[in-house]
């Protein structure tokens, strides 16, 4: 069965409850879980975008985006579990990871001035979605720790900080591969 009809009341639960024991659906721990699904959902799509956009021959350090978006989902389902309760927890070598990808990324193209008005490319666009939902989940995630109603490792927030700076490398070098000029906003 797809449900169960448990839920049906506004509560879920996790593996942080006891036995018989359930919490609202939006407490801030679902609210973090929540976040993160919705995130890592994004990024199939972003994922199924960069295979189909061209960008298959661009590769970082031996990876295509497709791998990369790919290996990064395999690790939002390790902070998932995390937030859900489970002995899971991101290392610090994913944190390097991220930040070695931003880096080559960022090194291909020319140095950031100023803000960027999102667009420019269908993937440029989805890869800035995914920043932004990067951003949200990371807050949901400090937030749902700030209540006390979970704990993280320390690498969590930190994997989360860069996964929002590494979706905006790609988002810059799709276009940049584009061959599409930044815009960036006149503050008129």
């Amino acid at each position: 069965m797809l449900y169960t009809k448990r839920g049906d009341n506004g509560t879920t639960k996790t593996l942080r409850q006891k036995k018989g024991e359930r919490i609202s659906k939006a407490s801030c721990q679902t609210e973090a879980l929540g976040a993160l699904d919705e995130l890592n959902s994004f990024l199939g799509l972003v994922k199924t975008k960069s295979r189909q956009k061209g960008l298959t021959f661009f590769k970082i350090q031996g990876r295509t985006l497709k791998e990369i978006t790919h290996e990064v989902q395999e690790n939002l389902f390790i902070i998932q579990a995390e937030v859900a309760g489970a002995d899971k927890i991101i290392k610090a070598g994913k944190i390097k990871e991220l930040e070695k990808w931003s880096g080559v990324a960022e090194r291909a193209m020319p140095p950031i001035k100023t803000f960027f008005i999102s667009g420019g490319t269908e993937l440029s666009a989805l890869f800035d979605v995914a920043r932004a939902f990067a951003r949200r989940a990371e807050r949901a995630v400090i937030r749902a720790v700030e209540a006390s109603e979970i704990s993280v490792g320390k690498h969590t927030p930190a994997y989360l900080n860069r996964l929002s700076s590494l979706c905006y490398a790609l988002a810059r070098l799709a276009n940049f591969k584009a061959g599409i000029k930044e815009q960036s906003p006149k503050y008129q």
